[in-house]
């Protein structure tokens, strides 16, 4: 069943992670709608805002712009300072001229004696078509290269060149491989005493067959003579890190260290999911990659967008990305992540909540991508890009506790139901106020047995003879569907097919999120995620459902089953939350 229309609001963010909850979390509570973020700089375009923090607590954000569009021959790299924490910036300094050649998709790493160097691709050879004549986007094309700035980003230094050996992908390119094709994302890594970052190769222009490589450095972090570095490329042989089954589209390799010295590295596809992969030596060799995964094993989905993979200061991991099936560049809001446990040398990852979200949701300037986090004095921001705003987000603690907490008994607070009914349960009862969905949203949550999955079984019926209010059924295509109405506006979404079974018991968390617009199922402490059945396992909807208060409601009048408990809370629950909910 998918959405006819739908709601809009304020998301009130509620959850408690052991203690209650600070005036500071209090404070940005609506710090997920990106229109509330700070922007870094906005230009025709402006992509991949990284930043370091200085040894001074000044922050560093490199980016590449454009007064133009993505790939322009006016694209270029830029730095940009902060000395408030991302509340003001400085006017941009240009790292490579806006002149030309091109320059682009800067990569920074910070050093212990203060250091700041970026990693980029420049169209030294000026390559501006294919050998054929065709005028060539140059914006992946040539050196890859870097600059250092020993004054906090002001200035920089001359231009270097990394040795980018030539492989199999540059031999069986367009050139033929006297240009090479590439770049990269994220920030380097440190491990140890050395210094990893990856990038991503394409073996013909434009985006096809893409592999992983590493550039590696055992001695960049403590020496200071840029003739004296050195860079190895990483893994030994010909060809880089992809799979064949996951098709022509690997890229945007992105890594993280684990705790036994392992790299860990995550890319996308357009497979409707990213591919992970780990290295026990270093770089040299890699596993097989396969498909990532929760810690319940089922598959991780996300579009062709990048799923950008961090270590945070605690050991534990984030993982942004966009969990939906798609495989194109669409669809890139919200923009959800999942926490991060390391266990027996592999990450184990939670069910996803939605980090950032925008009312834009035009292709154009909608998309949420490119992010990077930044942690200082036990707090946390993002930044991210929406191609022509670069922006910075403070991120609520307690939203990052519950997905490293998830499953651990206690950790979790829920917040006290406004209506909570035991077995037997009444045949009616008053309706619980329930915010407007222009302001707010609210969670319904239950314990049902389901005899049969036959249509038409009403399980919850709060509607008035005018049909506002909301109905809990199951739907023509056998799923639990919730239907919401105001009186004027409808709007409808369903559980993913096989997540309710009869002859089964499940706990199930109904979520209507006013802000995103977007209502959640989530069964057994599983998030709908569409399955193999459809792209998505949310559904999104406009904005004119508001007040959704009906009449009396009528509990379970003809359902084939036994409804153990009802909860009602007056306020979406965190996905966090609503699987603690099931362990009470």
């Amino acid at each position: 069943m998918y959405w006819i229309n739908t709601i809009h609001g304020a998301l009130i963010i509620g959850l408690t992670i052991l203690l209650s909850r600070t005036d500071v979390t209090a404070a940005i509570a609506d710090a997920r709608n990106i229109a509330h973020g700070t922007a870094i700089y906005e230009h025709g375009y402006c992509d991949q805002p990284y930043v370091v923090i200085a040894p001074d607590g000044a922050w560093i954000c490199v980016f590449t712009t454009s007064g133009e569009r993505e790939g322009a021959r006016s694209q270029y790299i830029a730095a940009t300072r902060s000395e408030d924490r991302g509340c003001t910036w400085s006017e941009p300094v240009p790292i490579e001229s806006p002149d030309g050649p091109e320059a682009s998709w800067a990569m920074p790493l910070m050093t212990p004696f203060g250091r700041v160097y970026v990693f980029y691709i420049f169209n030294g050879d000026r390559i501006d078509a294919l050998p054929d004549g065709r005028p060539a986007r140059a914006d992946m094309l040539g050196w890859y290269c870097y600059r250092y700035s020993d004054d906090g980003g002001r200035t920089w230094s001359e231009r270097f060149r990394l040795p980018v050996r030539t492989t199999a992908s540059d031999r069986g390119n367009d050139w033929g491989g006297a240009v090479q094709i590439m770049w990269g994302i994220g920030k380097p890594i440190i491990c140890g005493n050395d210094v990893f970052f990856g990038f991503t190769k394409v073996g013909r222009y434009m985006l096809e067959d893409g592999e992983g490589w590493f550039f590696r450095s055992g001695n960049i972090l403590t020496e200071r003579d840029p003739a004296r570095l050195h860079w190895e490329m990483l893994p030994e042989g010909d060809h880089g890190l992809r799979a064949p089954e996951f098709g022509s589209t690997q890229e945007e390799h992105n890594l993280v260290p684990l705790a036994n010295g392992d790299l860990y590295c995550i890319y996308r596809t357009t497979c409707g999911f990213p591919v992970e992969s780990c290295s026990r030596d270093g770089g040299r060799t890699w596993c097989a990659p396969t498909v990532a995964r929760y810690a319940n094993g089922r598959p991780i989905r996300n579009p062709r967008a990048c799923p950008r993979l961090w270590r945070t200061q605690s050991g534990r991991f984030l993982l942004w990305f966009h969990n939906h099936g798609g495989t194109d560049f669409k669809d890139r809001n919200p923009a959800w992540v999942s926490g991060g446990v390391e266990k027996d040398g592999r990450i184990h990852w939670s069910q996803p909540e939605i980090l950032l979200y925008s009312d834009d949701l035009s292709y154009e300037t909608g998309r949420i991508s490119y992010p990077d986090l930044i942690e200082q004095d036990g707090r946390c921001w993002v930044t991210t890009t929406q191609k022509t705003r670069a922006s910075i987000h403070e991120v609520d603690p307690t939203l990052l506790e519950g997905l490293w907490y998830q499953h651990t008994p206690g950790a979790i607070a829920v917040p006290p139901p406004v209506l909570a009914l035991e077995a037997p349960l009444p045949a009616e009862c008053p309706v619980p106020p329930l915010p407007s969905l222009a302001e707010g949203g609210f969670s319904i949550v239950l314990d049902a047995a389901f005899d049969a999955l036959s249509p038409g079984q009403v399980l919850l019926d709060g509607r008035d003879a005018a049909g506002r209010g909301l109905l809990l059924h199951l739907s023509q295509e056998n799923t639990l569907a919730l239907r919401l109405s105001d009186g004027d506006h409808e709007a409808a979404w369903d559980v993913d097919p096989g997540m309710i079974r009869a002859g089964a018991r499940h706990h199930i968390a109904v979520i209507v999120e006013g802000g995103p617009n977007i209502i959640l199922f989530v069964v057994d402490g599983v998030l709908c995620d569409g399955g193999d059945a459809r792209q998505y396992g949310w559904g999104r909807f406009p904005p004119e459902l508001g007040d959704i208060n009906g009449a009396v409601w009528r509990i379970a009048p003809d359902f084939q089953g036994r409804l153990h408990s009802l909860r009602v809370y007056d306020r979406p629950l965190r996905v966090s939350e609503a699987i603690a909910e099931q362990k009470q």
